[in-house]
């Protein structure tokens, strides 16, 4: 977050600059805006997916490479053998990157601008659990209530995206069985 503060908002705000230089209509963000908090989202998730993928490429075992490099190339050896016994490691790194990037919300909140406005590219926006974040200090009753169903919103759609790419993931492994 503090990164996307210091590098990416100013690029971002100079890209603005540049995109809307005549507008009259145009709220200018200072470069904290959706695209700013995507890109640090992504790059934050790299990092978790990338391990997790690349540990399940190292476990397929030896004998499957040796044997499948008797037969074919090394190219068609890592997509026809070692992507698809990694399969379930590379899905698994998947849903975790997208569990922490749904559950993101202090470098969000530095980024993003924080602001409820419509979720456009060059728009200051509040997140989910930026919401929840900046809130729950000072709420009380029904204001509350609000901030504790997002989070039971957030924790449906997390539980959505599991529960779809396990579907995805038996599916696939039930065909690669056969």
């Amino acid at each position: 977050g503090l990164l996307g503060i210091l590098i990416l908002n100013p690029l971002m705000y100079k890209l603005e600059m540049k995109i809307f230089a005549g507008s009259t209509t145009h709220q200018f963000t200072g470069g904290a805006n959706l695209i700013s908090a995507v890109l640090v989202l992504a790059i934050m998730i790299l990092p978790t997916v990338i391990n997790i993928s690349e540990a399940s490429l190292r476990a397929v075992p030896k004998h499957l490479k040796s044997a499948s490099l008797a037969l074919a190339t090394h190219i068609q050896t890592i997509f026809k053998v070692i992507v698809p016994a990694a399969h379930s490691g590379i899905i698994t790194a998947v849903v975790l990157g997208c569990g922490r990037a749904i559950g993101e919300a202090m470098a969000i909140s530095l980024v993003s601008g924080s602001s409820v406005n419509l979720p456009l590219p060059f728009n200051s926006v509040r997140f989910l659990t930026t919401a929840i974040v900046a809130e729950m200090s000072y709420s009380e009753g029904l204001h509350r209530e609000v901030l504790f169903t997002i989070g039971l919103v957030l924790f449906v759609f997390i539980m959505f995206i599991n529960t779809v790419l396990s579907r995805m993931f038996v599916k696939e492994g039930g065909a690669n069985d056969r």
